[in-house]
């Protein structure tokens, strides 16, 4: 059976019991671990007390920060290293082009530390994009019309640089260049070239930030007419949902997915996301990595990538705080489904009614290499405080001020004024929830 018949068969399958997808999970855990010991010197070593027949329970976690500084000894084709991945990247003309013809290589962002380097072989290319095209739509309604106008996808993120979205559809495009149905639009160009482009394109489904989506449904000017609106990378809030579906006018859902695990989770027409149990594990934990009961909070995720072989992503942790439900849901789906707890920073706005979403300025800093954290407070009107951690703050700091008021000057704000902090990055005190970007106006 073809890896899309397989995808096709347990999605409609989605009502058989639970224990034979735990089956499927194990063995495909089994195989992946065997292939790991196999192939990978990290993975050789941290499991040399794991046998032949274990439980989930008997492999170590692992992090961002040991598998990115073990990068070399985790992959699993010793032809590839760190200094022959970052010769590559230096070129953007090579995003969504395969290193050695074999791998494709996403960046993702730092908001955990340094941004982690992640390929993906063709297994996980074939298994993520059958997911994605066979579980993403919440309504048969929506994908049929969405067939029916042709598939025309249009997305709304950073289109530049190594990031999943942009990646994978410059990918298609270069595998198939006569189907140009798919296109990527720079969050970060000025408003009225990304509406131009929407309205040449028009696109049947739209994907972008729910923040960014919600400042261009102010706009009209953008005359598009999609079919379905699907957001992802920030916590779709009930108000942004209910912006979006009158102004457009269609059905608005969310996803859940990380670049190391792929589609983790996709919602059904309750509104609940349903972990595609079949490809990726997930346990939420406590701080201590302790499994916490069904309906309760986590303090983070630990996620396995069933389909990546090339860089096994195994118990990994995510430092997203989620609950798992086990209860039964009336779209009819048996596979769990879960909450998580978004992105919730502010959009911030200036002088003459500018308005900028969060991810635009998280898209800027994250290009600086040598930022490993940051925070950006807007403390005035126009006074911005920019909290760094980097391997030199106040170089780093030069360079993200040059490249924030030239963001700026093009929005229209020229009086802008960026300070440095001599604090860290830091969570809320009082909640203890983290956000890149906010406004507090109290405390000057």
């Amino acid at each position: 059976m073809s890896l899309l018949g397989s995808i096709l068969k347990t999605s409609i399958g989605d009502k058989a019991n639970r224990e034979k997808t735990r089956k499927l999970q194990h063995r495909r855990l089994k195989k992946l671990v065997q292939y790991a010991k196999a192939n990978s010197p990290y993975y050789q070593e941290l499991y040399t007390n794991v046998g032949d027949e274990f439980c989930l329970n008997d492999l170590p976690p692992t992090s961002k920060p040991e598998i990115m500084t073990n990068f070399d000894r985790v992959l699993t084709d010793r032809q590839i290293t760190m200094d022959k991945v970052n010769r590559f990247t230096e070129n953007l003309d090579n995003v969504g082009r395969m290193i050695d013809g074999k791998y494709l290589i996403f960046m993702t962002s730092g908001s955990t530390g340094n941004p982690a380097v992640v390929l993906y072989d063709k297994h996980n290319i074939d298994v993520s994009s059958a997911v994605a095209a066979l579980r993403t739509f919440a309504r048969k309604q929506d994908y049929q019309v969405f067939l029916k106008h042709g598939k025309k996808t249009a997305g709304v993120f950073a289109n530049y640089g190594f990031y999943l979205a942009c990646g994978m559809s410059r990918y298609l495009q270069l595998r198939m260049p006569q189907k140009q149905t798919k296109i990527t639009v720079d969050v970060n160009a000025p408003e009225e070239e990304i509406i131009q482009q929407l309205n040449t394109f028009q696109p049947a489904m739209l994907s972008g930030y729910p923040s960014n989506l919600a400042l261009l449904a102010d706009y009209d000017e953008l005359n598009i007419k999609p079919d379905v609106i699907i957001t992802g990378g920030e916590l779709l809030t009930d108000e942004i949902r209910e912006k979006l579906v009158r102004r457009f006018g269609c059905y608005v859902q969310t996803h859940y997915s990380c670049t190391e695990a792929g589609e983790i989770a996709c919602e059904c027409s309750e509104g609940h996301l349903h972990i595609n149990e079949d490809w990726v594990i997930v346990e939420p934990v406590d701080g201590d990595n302790q499994p916490v009961g069904y309906g309760v909070r986590s303090n983070k995720v630990l996620v396995t990538n069933l389909s990546n072989y090339i860089q096994p992503f195994i118990r990994y942790e995510l430092t997203d705080r989620v609950i798992v439900h086990d209860e039964p849901c009336s779209c009819g789906k048996s596979t769990r489904w879960i909450e998580v707890e978004g992105r919730t920073d502010d959009i911030l706005q200036f002088a003459g009614g500018v308005q900028v979403a969060p991810m635009s300025l998280y898209k800027i800093l994250e290009e600086i290499k040598s930022i490993r954290r940051f925070q950006l407070i807007q403390r005035a009107e126009n006074r911005l405080e920019l909290r760094l951690v980097a391997d030199n703050p106040s170089v780093a700091f030069v360079e993200a001020k040059r490249d924030l008021i030239a963001f700026f000057k093009g929005k229209g704000v020229t009086n802008i004024e960026i300070t440095l902090s001599e604090e860290s990055p830091q969570a809320n005190k009082t909640s203890g929830k983290f956000k890149h970007v906010y406004k507090d106006f109290n405390n000057k």
